[in-house]
């Protein structure tokens, strides 16, 4: 009926306690005066008898004891007009006449309360309560000194039974304790209708609160009444209302935010003023390569404090007690990764305890662009004024040397290699040319499908030549006779096979191994060039496909004079043909180059 510790059930409790507490305290009090009165009257009952009637008639007997028979003859007259006891005691504690016959003559100490009996010989009425008898009967005995003259004779002994006196007090206990149980029960009733009419609408205002701690901003409470209650319904439903309003406008915006922290591409970790990690977005996991459980339960400085020492938080408040302005920013490094830093703080009451807002960004490939973008810069200018340089040499010395001019050996000579140079510069012009329709896809493939087998042994076929010159085997491992369809434009897949193969005769040595072969495997056309020739080491692979890149570039020159390009623009042109270009080489041991394109069934 009533949750547990609820107010219903407190309120009940205490009007039922209230109540109950009272009935006690006036059923005591009512049961303790009843006593009173009734123990009251029977004193006064016993004390008229005895004044009244046996002391006067006692007191005028010198001896108690001489008298016995005259005593015991008045005692008899005067039993059978009251209820009580009668025991008439000498000096000696001997009975000499009672109203029970077979007391007389017997000690009183043996069968009355001495204390009371030896109290009125000292000449002082005395009473007590006590038991007596197997049946445990409660009487009330009183003693009274007999005197003759001044002198203390004997003491008169009543005793009277207070089982009609306890009696009656039982039947007013039973009539109380039933008119309690009433009383409670009705209490009971009243305390339940009471509780209901106040804790109704306060139940009404706790579910409606609850339902709006759980989102539900729509739910009101009555509010009927214009009391203390009705007011706070009215205040709560106008509270709700503007929560609402607001929390949608909260959300709102915490959506857009949340939206912004996840699709952006820098990282950002936020933490509060004890360093703990409270918010963390996806980029920032990806970048440190962490979880958002891992770096829910590490501190600011367990996941960026050990990349960076300036970046912990006992730095960052240093920075701040110096008085330093502005966002300091900072690099670190993440197995091999470069990361730039920069950090907001919000101050708190406290100068030294602050929020920490960190933006990080990945400029890996940045420094990478910024270092090749130096390295191509200085590579085209050395490889321009490389052959500039020979020009201007050649001419230099046929305009300023005397009688040069008239040697026409020499002459051609000079113009021979002016020439050379001059189609070498063309070459890197024209490279560097198509290398720059590629990067901002200018240069539109012709693409139609092909029989990939007779492209390349058109292109063994031209280089057989080249390769006989060096003594050098060239062969074909593929089916002359098969047709292997991809669809590719001819020129320039043919010119990333001149390349490659041209590459593979220049670095073989003479009486050197060259295949060449064609195979489909899957959705895919293999094209594989292998040579036992010079071979690269493995630290050099990563960079092959670098721009103006050469191994050993005074051996690539000794072989040839070529641009530095050519894997370059054979990555480009198989790439933008959805392919792959791969190549496998140890020192020493030759190299295997390996084109994948997609296979048309």
């Amino acid at each position: 009926m009533w949750k547990k510790g609820s107010l219903s059930q407190r309120f009940i409790v205490i009007y039922f306690l209230l109540v109950f507490i009272a009935l006690i305290i006036v059923g005591v009090f009512i049961i303790q005066q009843l006593e009173f009165y009734n123990m009251q009257n029977t004193r006064a009952s016993m004390t008229k008898v005895a004044e009244e009637g046996v002391l006067n008639s006692l007191s005028g007997y010198e001896s108690l004891s001489g008298s016995q028979a005259e005593i015991q003859a008045n005692i008899d007259t005067w039993y059978t007009a009251v209820q009580e006891e009668f025991f008439v005691i000498d000096e000696s504690y001997t009975i000499i006449a009672s109203s029970n016959q077979s007391l007389i003559g017997s000690s009183a100490v043996d069968t009355l309360d001495e204390s009371l009996i030896t109290q009125a010989l000292l000449g002082e009425v005395s009473e007590g309560d006590s038991v007596i008898g197997d049946q445990e009967i409660q009487v009330k005995s009183m003693a009274f000194p007999i005197k003759y003259g001044d002198k203390v004779t004997g003491v008169l002994y009543m005793r009277t039974d207070l089982t009609a006196v306890y009696d009656t007090l039982k039947q007013a206990i039973s009539i109380f304790l039933r008119a309690m149980l009433v009383a409670l029960a009705v209490t009971i009733i009243l305390g339940i209708l009471i509780s209901r009419s106040i804790t109704r609408p306060i139940n009404d205002l706790t579910d409606s609160a609850e339902a709006v701690a759980r989102g539900d901003f729509g739910r009101r409470t009555k509010a009927d009444s214009e009391d203390e209650i009705g007011r706070l319904s009215k205040a709560f439903n106008k509270m709700a209302d503007q929560l609402g309003k607001s929390l949608t406008e909260i959300s709102g915006e915490k959506n857009k935010l949340e939206i912004v922290l996840k699709t952006m591409a820098d990282g950002l970790i936020a933490a509060d003023e004890l360093g703990r990690i409270v918010h963390i977005n996806k980029a920032a996991l990806e970048m440190l390569g962490v979880t958002e459980g891992f770096a829910r339960n590490r501190s600011f400085d367990e996941l960026i404090g050990k990349y960076c020492s300036d970046l912990t938080t006992s730095a960052i408040k240093r920075r701040i007690l110096k008085g330093e302005e502005g966002s300091p920013e900072e690099f670190f490094e993440i197995e091999g990764s470069v990361f730039y830093a920069r950090y907001e703080v919000i101050k708190t009451d406290i100068d030294t305890e602050v929020a920490i807002v960190l933006n990080i960004q990945d400029i890996t490939e940045r420094q990478k662009l910024e270092s090749m973008q130096k390295d191509f810069v200085a590579n085209v200018s050395h490889e321009l004024n490389t052959p500039l340089t020979t020009i201007k040499s050649y001419t230099e010395t046929m305009l300023e040397s005397e009688g040069i001019l008239e040697q026409e050996d020499i002459v051609k000579n000079f113009l021979g290699v002016i020439d050379s140079e001059a189609e070498r510069m063309s070459r890197i012009v024209k490279d560097l040319l198509q290398l720059s329709k590629m990067d901002y896809r200018k240069e539109a493939l012709n693409k139609q499908i092909t029989d990939m087998v007779a492209l390349v042994d058109g292109v063994v076929t031209k280089n057989s030549i080249n390769a006989g010159n060096k003594n050098q085997q060239l062969n074909k491992l593929f089916d002359e006779n098969k047709q292997i369809f991809a669809n590719v434009d001819q020129d320039r897949m043919e010119q990333v096979l001149l390349n490659i193969l041209s590459n593979a005769i220049k670095y073989t040595e003479n009486n050197g191994r060259i295949d060449v072969d064609v195979l489909s495997r899957g959705d895919s056309v293999y094209v594989s060039v292998k040579d036992n020739g010079i071979g690269i080491a493995e630290k050099e692979l990563p960079r092959l496909f670098e721009r103006f890149y050469r191994v050993d570039k005074a051996r690539s020159r000794s072989m040839g004079s070529g641009t530095g390009l050519g894997l370059s623009i054979a990555k480009e042109i198989v790439e933008e043909h959805e392919g792959s270009i791969e190549i496998d080489s140890r020192e020493g041991r030759g190299t295997t180059v390996t084109i994948k394109i997609p296979l048309v069934k």
